[in-house]
């Protein structure tokens, strides 16, 4: 990767592609395969329909209908779909026609066998039923004697007259057997009594086994019933009610030796049918085991399939040349590649002797916006992305946010025993990316985690470093070198007061005679002294210490952003830029903010600790040099407020004129550039008009477009940018102190988590009772820091460093006005097809 890729994208050009009718399909295949071409639709107002390859398309569609078919097959019969792994090559087009055979008779097949399938299983299932409704019939004609007696003896008294009379004379009754589902079974017999007026009488048994619905393939409980009656009024109702509740009605014959014989031949058809089933079935399922093993290729040959043909209707087809012409975006340093893929394209057709013509166009349109980028550097280019993809050629944030980024969320996360946790799910999750990447790729919060897995590693990394800067791990200080600071008073002292101080240079004491030097001179090695940790002015000192930094980091984070903006100028030529834009940011920055920063080293390198009330204070004296007021040195004064080097006043008011003369320098040297310029334009359209008459009109119209620079808007546009820049370069300072607010915050949630949650468990002595309640306690606090101060905590530091890269830093250089290239890729669709399906 060059370096000009890593700052910049790529160098892109507008090709035109010639092509024969008979390579056009192996040579975008080809270039497909190669990713690295975007082509342009020269058919915007033709409709889809209406296109040359539509269709090709329509019978792509039609198999992937007929596969998505034999996939729910393989689906709902719970069988794996083999993934190989393999990414087959496009398919030539005489291949695709063996291929759409080869679907056409699967479906056909498949289809086929389901629908034989269903008629044997609902015959099946109605033989069934029918041998459950004689052998349960069977058993209520057994209680009924030569008379009809034995039946009705147990009928209760609720059975009218008119029924006790057909019984008791012995009338022959008719009756209707069948099956119904267990659940329609009450309204089904209170039905027949109100509509028959109780002159039927009813027997049912439940059926001991399970039996399918062919309609939705549901195993339901059903109930053998039979209806004695008699008459055809009776007979003719209790089959309409039979309908009504889909009850299936079944013949059993009166005679006992006839029901014997259709038994017998009803076991031998439901033995043979169940033997036909079972063959149905398996051969289903070698059908269905062997497209799954091909499924997977057949997908994957029809979605490039698919988007070659989709490719192709972008093309213009010239009937005169009898060829198919193409534009498209190639990055330069590709054409060769390019040129190779088509001539490969060619051979494959077995067109060798007519190549492909590729010719590089001349255009004024902007080009697409191309980074070459890899795993690593993918996430941090979204962070910039979403703020608005880079203008061709413009200067690429990625690659300073890429350090910049991770270290500002450190510094208001920093923890390091925090970051420790961070850096070991980061690194869990690089190492094992391979085996991650296919898994819960429905769920997108992990997704999003997964995504950003080298943002997190270097966010918990410098996280770690600037834990150990602040002396930080779970809100406790470690004394890896030793502390500088040693207290040496003794009991009297320490007894005596709640707190005492700690002076780097002797001091003389009223209760210590003995006094020492308490500081050994030497300071601590890496990071905050631990002494800092018992200390009561802990928050004072360094909340002191990390506000100056935020200033200092915001600064210089901002002046680099105004450098990259003379990059910019340089690299895209526009000197005038340099002078009437960057001149006066630079300056007006320098004066005010590099000035704050000279005060606060100055302050650091000047005043001792025995000197912080005298010392200057920077905010005040920020104030008094924009208002020019310098107050005199007398006693109502503190000497914090008054001049602390020579000459300051006359520096400060040339510093304070300067940067007010920047005002009016970027706000109308660019517009007063434009008028001139523009003047100059219409001087020379002028005179060329005096010399050649006849191109009058020609003339007239070429220079029409620069005549039509609206000075207005150049007025009211630039009056925008310079409020905007001047007032942002206070705004933002200020926003910086974020930095310090946020790491304030954390630190101190941290701390009361372990004050009030882990110390209870660590303050109970004793190894039995200290370490149950150790293990209960340890739980909650664990939980809370991974919500509250790993996730929570986390994503606030996260949005606020993206908020000052995308507003405090990119907006001083980066305008984001580009399109993304997005290149013809097999690898790109089949990617998309995947998450589709997750």
């Amino acid at each position: 990767m060059s370096s000009s890729s890593i700052f910049r994208s790529e160098q892109m050009t507008l090709c035109q592609l010639f092509l024969q009718p008979d390579t056009a399909y192996a040579s975008v295949a080809e270039l497909g395969e190669l990713a690295i071409v975007q082509f342009r639709d020269l058919n915007p107002n033709v409709n889809s329909f209406q296109r040359k390859f539509v269709n090709e398309l329509r019978r792509c569609e039609e198999m992937e209908r007929k596969i998505r078919f034999l996939e729910t097959e393989i689906k709902k019969e719970e069988i794996p779909i083999v993934d190989t792994k393999e990414n087959p090559d496009a398919p030539k087009p005489r291949e695709i026609i063996d291929l759409e055979i080869i679907i056409d008779k699967l479906d056909h097949d498949l289809k086929q066998i389901n629908t034989n399938a269903d008629a044997l299983r609902k015959n099946f299932n109605e033989l069934t039923e029918l041998k459950f409704n004689l052998a349960m019939t069977q058993g209520f004609f057994q209680q009924v004697d030569s008379t009809g007696h034995g039946l009705f003896d147990g009928l209760d008294e609720s059975i009218n007259d008119e029924s006790n009379r057909i019984v008791s004379s012995g009338m022959k009754l008719g009756f209707v057997s069948g099956v119904i589902t267990r659940d329609r079974m009450n309204a089904f017999e209170r039905m027949l009594w109100r509509v028959c007026r109780g002159n039927v009488f009813l027997k049912s048994a439940e059926i001991p086994q399970l039996i399918e619905d062919p309609t939705t393939g549901e195993k339901l409980h059903k109930i053998v019933f039979v209806v004695f009656f008699q008459g055809e009024q009776l007979k003719t109702r209790v089959q309409k009610i039979c309908e009504g509740f889909r009850a299936n009605i079944y013949p059993c014959p009166e005679n006992v030796n006839e029901r014997r014989e259709l038994t017998m031949g009803l076991m031998t058809r439901l033995e043979d049918l169940n033997v036909v089933i079972n063959q149905t079935e398996d051969h289903r399922q070698r059908i269905l085991i062997e497209t799954s093993r091909l499924i997977r290729l057949w997908k994957i040959k029809l979605l490039k399939i698919k988007s070659i043909y989709f490719i192709m209707n972008m093309f213009n087809n010239d009937i005169a040349r009898k060829c198919f012409i193409a534009e498209c975006w190639i990055p330069n340093l590709q054409l060769d590649s390019v040129r190779l893929a088509l001539r490969k394209g060619s051979e494959i057709s077995g067109n060798v002797q007519v190549t492909t013509i590729i010719n590089e166009m001349a255009t004024e349109e902007k080009p697409p916006t191309y980074h070459k980028l890899n795993k690593f550097t993918q996430g941090f280019q979204n962070l910039v992305d979403a703020y608005g993809v880079a203008s061709y050629r413009e200067i690429n944030p990625m690659s300073f946010v890429l350090i910049t980024f991770p270290f500002l969320f450190a510094v208001m996360f920093g923890d390091a025993g925090h970051g420790l946790i961070v850096t070991l799910f980061a690194l869990w999750m690089v190492l094992k990316e391979n085996q991650l990447k296919d898994k819960w790729r429905n769920q997108e919060v992990w997704t999003i985690f997964f995504g950003g897995r080298y943002i997190i590693l270097l966010m918990g990394i410098f996280s770690i470093y600037t834990g150990l800067m602040y002396n930080d791990v779970f809100s406790k200080s470690m004394n890896i070198f030793g502390s500088a600071w040693r207290v040496k008073f003794d009991d009297t002292i320490l007894l005596k007061a709640d707190s005492v101080t700690l002076e780097a240079n002797p001091t003389p004491y009223a209760d210590a005679p003995h006094y020492v030097q308490m500081y050994s001179g030497n300071p601590y090695a890496i990071g905050l002294d631990p002494i800092w940790q018992i200390s009561v002015n802990k928050i004072t000192f360094t909340n002191s210490i990390k506000m100056k930094f935020a200033i200092i980091i915001g600064i210089i984070q901002m002046s680099f952003g105004v450098f990259l903006s003379l990059w910019n100028h340089i690299y895209f030529k526009h000197y005038n830029a340099i002078f009437l834009e960057f001149l006066p940011q630079i300056i007006f920055l320098a004066s005010i903010f590099f000035y704050l920063i000279i005060l606060i080293f100055y302050k650091w390198t000047h005043y001792q600790a025995s000197q912080a009330t005298d010392a200057p204070s920077l905010l005040i004296h920020l104030i008094n040099m924009m208002l020019m007021s310098y107050p005199d040195k007398d006693s109502k004064n503190p000497l914090s407020s008054l001049t602390f080097y020579n000459n300051q006043r006359l520096i400060q008011t040339v510093l304070l004129i300067i940067a007010v003369l920047c005002i009016p320098w970027l706000l109308i040297g660019k517009p007063i550039y434009t008028l001139i310029k523009k003047k100059k334009k219409a001087n020379y359209s002028q005179l060329a008009n005096e010399t050649n008459a006849s191109n009058d009109i020609e003339l007239h119209e070429q220079n029409k477009g620069h005549q039509e620079v609206d000075m207005s808007e150049v007025w009211v546009e630039q009056g925008i940018h310079t409020i905007e820049y001047f007032l942002g370069c206070i705004s933002h300072t200020a926003s910086y102190l974020r930095l310090w607010a946020l790491s304030l915050a954390h630190a101190q949630l941290s701390e009361v988590l372990w004050h009030m949650v882990l110390y209870i468990g660590l303050s109970i002595g004793g190894v039995g009772i200290g370490g149950i309640v150790m293990f209960v306690v340890f739980m909650p606090w664990s939980t809370l820091t991974i919500f509250i101060l790993l996730l929570m905590e986390g994503l606030s530091a996260f949005l606020h460093a993206l908020r000052l890269h995308w507003v405090e830093f990119q907006s001083k250089f980066y305008k984001g006005e580009g399109y993304p290239f997005v290149p013809f890729s097999f690898q790109l669709i089949l990617d998309e097809e995947n998450s589709t399906e997750n």
